[in-house]
């Protein structure tokens, strides 16, 4: 088994809320990350495909192809945006990077060419990172966000 990782990059603001919490709950929990107009990251995002080379072609995945989905399904609906209000499928949900990494592996996981999605690890900080590897986890959506 072979593990092909693309990177890509996107900048984005959120704000971590719970609205089921009082305000000085948010601010207990979340600290600066609940300023009410929120803040910002510049985000990295690896994808790693697991799989065997192509007999022609020699990949486990066409790295252009993969980049190309990531861009397509994630980046230009999250780069330079605001993830509680500008990315519909965020809505209703606490955008942490714990949250965006479950997202973007539902997002991606029937959509590879070729190869089996394996490993996501979302970095919101150069020292601040989430690795996610597809385990069944449930996320707790509101309605009023």
């Amino acid at each position: 088994m072979l593990y092909v990782t693309k990177r890509v990059e996107f900048s984005a603001a959120h704000r971590l809320y719970n609205p089921e919490l009082s305000d000085e709950q948010n601010e207990a929990i979340f600290d600066k990350c609940n300023n009410f107009y929120g803040h910002g990251h510049n985000y990295i995002l690896e994808v790693t495909v697991a799989g065997v080379p192509d007999i022609t072609t020699g990949y486990v995945i066409d790295l252009k192809r993969l980049k190309k989905l990531l861009m397509d399904e994630i980046i230009i609906k999250v780069d330079h945006k605001h993830l509680n209000f500008d990315v519909d499928f965020l809505k209703g949900i606490i955008p942490t990077v714990e949250n965006l990494a479950i997202v973007f592996w539902r997002i991606l996981e029937d959509k590879l060419p070729s190869g089996k999605l394996y490993k996501i690890k979302l970095f919101e900080t150069e020292n601040s990172f989430i690795e996610y590897f597809g385990e069944e986890t449930e996320i707790k959506t509101f309605s009023n966000k």
